[in-house]
């Protein structure tokens, strides 16, 4: 599933291709999107939004498409009206003189008034956006130290959405490691200076992760490795998707297990 940082790239591709130029046409597969397709006609979009990994596409005429990627969803941009050779179904088409950006394969996909987005079930209950939302250190602080957060393990917290929007399963491993904080602790098992270091892993990681195509390794280390002959998976992390190979910090063993059914990936000893 893409995490928050590709959604927000997407969002940047298509905010590129598709903004300040008026829409020729949209089309949708689906049947309760086609009464809206002519109310698009001729309208603009101001600016392409994200939150967590949901995308909102904002319109001139006082509407906004919602979109969630889900597991599968994948967006294209193509010159206008060229589509990609793949097996996946095209669900949502958004066309200019110039561009098509191309939505393939999700199934959540709503047109909403802008009045109905804050109201919108996943939008309501989302929790903060790194990249989108001013959020400093000592706001996650405050908010690790919530009641309703502070008596859960790590590894089902920040998978929560409702806890923070976007983090998903590789960020979850690496957000832990940068911030020396063992898989089975709780927010309320952490001294005030490990809050602070998964405050600052949290924001750290996830503006890494957009702002170097999913990479949330050092990125002088991933550069050499890079230079070295090394594959993107083998630079990409600092511990996800690494079992059995050595903690670049220490040459320890990195050990996987499933939390929540999902992999998990941890140092014993840098995460004691």
């Amino acid at each position: 599933m893409p995490e928050g940082p590709e959604i927000r790239r997407a969002a940047d591709q298509v905010e590129k291709a598709i903004a300040d130029r008026p829409v020729l046409e949209i089309s949708s597969a689906f049947e309760h999107l086609k009464d809206y397709e002519e109310s698009f006609r001729g309208s603009t979009v101001l600016k392409v939004e994200t939150k967590g990994k949901a995308m909102l596409i904002r319109f001139n005429n006082g509407y906004t498409i919602y979109s969630h990627n889900q597991l599968y969803g994948k967006w294209y941009v193509r010159n206008a009206y060229s589509y990609p050779k793949t097996n996946r179904q095209l669900r949502l088409a958004i066309h200019n003189e110039k561009k098509s950006a191309l939505l393939y394969s999700a199934s959540d996909i709503e047109v909403l008034r802008d009045e109905e987005v804050p109201e919108h079930p996943f939008i309501a209950k989302v929790g903060p956006d790194l990249l989108n939302d001013t959020v400093s250190p000592s706001d996650l602080v405050d908010r690790f130290k919530e009641r309703r957060f502070h008596r859960r393990k790590w590894t089902s917290l920040l998978l929560d959405q409702a806890f923070i929007a976007g983090i998903g399963n590789y960020l979850r491993s690496e957000i832990l490691f940068v911030g020396g904080v063992h898989p089975d602790k709780r927010p309320m098992d952490c001294s005030e200076e490990q809050l602070e270091k998964m405050a600052e892993s949290c924001i750290e990681l996830m503006w890494r992760s957009y702002e170097n195509e999913g990479i949330t390794n050092d990125l002088e280390l991933a550069k050499k490795l890079k230079a070295q002959g090394a594959k993107k998976y083998e630079y990409r992390h600092w511990v996800f998707n690494r079992a059995g190979q050595p903690c670049r910090l220490d040459g320890t063993e990195i050990i996987r297990f499933k939390a929540g059914s999902r992999r998990c990936y941890y140092c014993p000893t840098c995460q004691k």
